[in-house]
């Protein structure tokens, strides 16, 4: 019977630009924390993956993860630290679906998509940096994706304007929008692992035909 674990790792900027609109990601993690709730999902903590110390919440099906590291460097502590899972429970690539959830400026505030992993990055620099760490790992019968949540953007798009924008403070009504998503990331999480599973069991039993 598959059993599968599932890595969710998110995408940030740590102190002080933790609670910005770039960190959208931790936010929604730490809000799918509270949707799943603490019997069935511990409150984050103190954990070390990757060579880093990083804010982790362990249960038995999902690994969430917050990056420790500045956005435009996630792919390398990311990849290592998906590596390290691996090895640390004895787990197959096949065994570990992995998400990675991120903001995203085209989408409007606090709206969660679903994206392939090979979606477009649309100029995300976190999204660019994992890519180009993943991408180069060798594994048969993996299962990735991408979570994304919109944090809106403002009409200038030159790239000061832009930078200005995602690395301000959250202001109380965008924290509470995105401190909100859990269920939508819960959503969405469901969807794909109905989506793996039955690739999964088809793997198996193509496998076990004579």
């Amino acid at each position: 019977m598959l059993e599968p674990r599932y890595l969710i790792a998110s995408f940030g900027n740590p102190t002080p630009y933790h609670r910005s609109l770039h960190s959208a990601g931790h936010l929604a993690l730490e809000s799918l924390q509270e949707a799943l709730g603490d019997s069935e999902q511990p409150r984050f903590s103190a954990h070390r993956y990757g060579s880093k110390s990083c804010m982790a919440s362990i249960s038995r099906k999902y690994m969430l993860l917050q990056s420790p590291t500045l956005m435009n460097n996630t792919g390398p502590w990311l990849a290592k630290a998906y590596k390290d899972i691996l090895g640390t429970y004895n787990l197959q690539p096949s065994q570990l679906g992995f998400v990675v959830v991120h903001d995203d400026l085209e989408e409007e505030l606090a709206h969660v998509k679903t994206r392939a992993w090979k979606t477009s990055h649309r100029g995300h620099n976190g999204v660019k940096s994992t890519n180009m760490s993943f991408n180069s790992l060798r594994f048969t019968g993996h299962h990735w994706s991408r979570i994304s949540v919109g944090i809106g953007r403002p009409e200038e798009r030159d790239p000061e304007t832009i930078t200005n924008y995602v690395l301000k403070p959250m202001t109380p009504y965008q924290k509470k929008c995105i401190c909100a998503v859990g269920p939508k990331v819960l959503d969405c999480l469901h969807q794909l692992e109905e989506r793996w599973k039955e690739s999964y069991e088809k793997r198996a039993a193509s496998s076990a035909d004579p």
